[in-house]
């Protein structure tokens, strides 16, 4: 073979191993780049996960969770008091629930236009009488002989102080 053709052939090895060369260090390039968005997709997906799980307990809790007052919304129950309000639009009758806070579910509640009679919302029915206003809960112990066991009876409006005209 001529020097010529020798110094082709020679270029084209070179060539075609520059050419593999790369081929394999773009093979490699992208799958490091393929490995770091599987990895950003990955972290992403846990990060989402972690937060609606975040979310989830913290709305599970504050739905769920034992109220501090359930014992005592219980047996204002069994009891037979009467809560009747207007909750949708009166600041009494929402502090007055507000107060019981989770417990308020075990509280029997009804619409003031449920019951006629019914002048100042909130007003509470307890053997047969009818108690006006927002009412703590020391009174309501008193009213009904539910024990208030251990709570603090913190409420800040006394009996009969707090009510809406209706």
């Amino acid at each position: 073979m001529d020097s010529s053709k020798l110094a082709q052939q020679r270029h084209r090895e070179q060539a075609e191993a520059l050419r593999k060369q790369h081929e394999a260090d773009l093979a490699r390039f992208q799958g490091e780049k393929s490995r770091k968005t599987r990895l950003y997709f990955i972290s992403a997906a846990v990060i989402i996960v972690l937060i609606f799980g975040g979310l989830s307990y913290s709305i599970y809790s504050a739905k769920f969770k034992p109220g501090q007052y359930d014992a005592f919304a219980k047996c204002l129950t069994d009891k037979g008091a009467v809560m009747y309000g207007a909750i949708g639009w009166c600041q009494y009758t929402k502090q007055q629930a507000a107060w019981f806070g989770n417990s308020f579910k075990y509280v029997n509640y009804k619409d003031y236009k449920e019951t006629q009679g019914i002048r100042k919302t909130p007003t509470w029915e307890i053997n047969g009488e009818r108690y006006e206003g927002v009412q703590s809960f020391d009174r309501l112990s008193q009213l009904t002989g539910c024990p208030l066991s251990g709570m603090a009876a913190n409420q800040d409006t006394e009996a009969g102080q707090g009510s809406q005209v209706v």
